[in-house]
């Protein structure tokens, strides 16, 4: 048993204690973090007397900063629940289909339905769910392996299912107006966040992760296997449908704005379960605060670093990949030790 399993009560909730405080001044030094009037820092009290920098932050940043820590919160959210309910550390929304499914209903609806956010969220929510259940029931299907392996294996095959028919429909568009809005897209980014995106998204993305927190604790029971889940007083079906559901709306929502942002369902969770040990109570809320800052700062390294921006999704791959490879380094050195 490692030591964070563990970890002091008390322990814990200093911990999350101090993660809140973290995200709190990651936010407030957000604001004032970016390259007007000169990179890369805006003096507090020219907020006072310059209208341009109250107008740049109340109508761009701030709506901004939201959506930014909406979206590390939900992926990290979404990739702990899959991840403790299909008892498989590899798991996260870009695994399982979930993430390229999105994609497609993205794509499909900027080329053949509207660029309106309102359908373009209806339908990567849709397609996500749909590449969710294609690889749930595929895995199940399959006559080889353990469970965790074809439920990887699937999920690689749904995913690339999807990948192929956003191809398909980027070879379809139009290569003047709608290819450069996909293309963009699927690089992820918060460029265009505006006050009424923060309307649409926040219906989805609160409620979403409310019921998951609050069903936080089920999480450590449906991990088990149904007929233990079940003897224990859970309904291991229903339960784990209003899990997946929560999660992978407010996945499909944060990505139909944010387009693909990867490796925050997968390095976060990982880092929450260093922290504060494998119990969800502790670890879900852990895993959505870490996943906010970690989406806030690489955000605001996005609009910042260069004069032009940088992709979201490229900044969270290049640091999500490093983490990992850290992470993976000493769980070795321990077992060698």
């Amino acid at each position: 048993m490692t030591t964070t399993a563990l970890r002091p009560r008390p322990a814990v909730w200093t911990l999350l204690a101090g993660l809140g405080v973290a995200l709190v001044l990651v936010l407030a030094l957000s604001i004032f973090f970016g390259r007007y009037p000169v990179p890369y820092w805006i003096p507090p009290d020219l907020l006072l007397t310059d209208d341009m920098a109250q107008r740049l932050v109340l109508g761009l940043r701030l709506p901004r900063l939201i959506v930014a820590l909406a979206l590390g919160m939900s992926l990290a959210a979404a990739g702990t629940v899959m991840q403790m309910i299909f008892r498989n550390p590899l798991v996260e929304p870009g695994f399982l289909g979930v993430t390229q499914g999105a994609a497609f209903g993205a794509a499909l609806s900027i080329l053949y339905f509207s660029s309106s956010l309102l359908v373009v969220q209806g339908l990567a929510t849709v397609f996500a769910l749909l590449g969710l259940a294609f690889s749930y029931t595929l895995a199940r299907h399959m006559r080889f392996g353990g469970w965790v392996l074809r439920l990887v294996l699937a999920g690689i095959a749904v995913s690339a299912l999807f990948s192929s028919g956003v191809g398909v429909l980027k070879y379809l568009a139009d290569p003047l107006t709608q290819l450069p809005e996909i293309t963009f897209w699927l690089l992820g980014g918060l460029w265009g966040v505006t006050w009424r995106d923060v309307v649409i998204v926040l219906p989805v993305v609160l409620p979403g992760l409310a019921i998951v927190y609050l069903m936080r604790w089920r999480l450590n029971l449906l991990s088990l296997n149904d007929e233990t889940a079940f003897s224990l007083g859970t309904a291991p079906g229903r339960e784990r449908t209003i899990l997946l559901v929560a999660a992978v709306a407010t996945t499909a929502a944060v990505t139909a704005i944010a387009g693909i942002v990867g490796w925050v369902g997968l390095i976060v969770p990982h880092l929450a379960r260093r922290l504060t040990g494998a119990n969800a109570q502790h670890t879900l809320p852990a895993a959505m605060l870490i996943g906010g800052i970690f989406a806030v700062i690489c955000d605001d390294l996005a609009r910042a670093l260069l004069p032009g921006e940088i992709p979201l999704g490229i900044l969270t791959a290049l640091f999500g990949a490093l983490l990992f490879m850290v992470l993976m380094l000493r769980s070795t050195l321990k077992v060698k030790a």
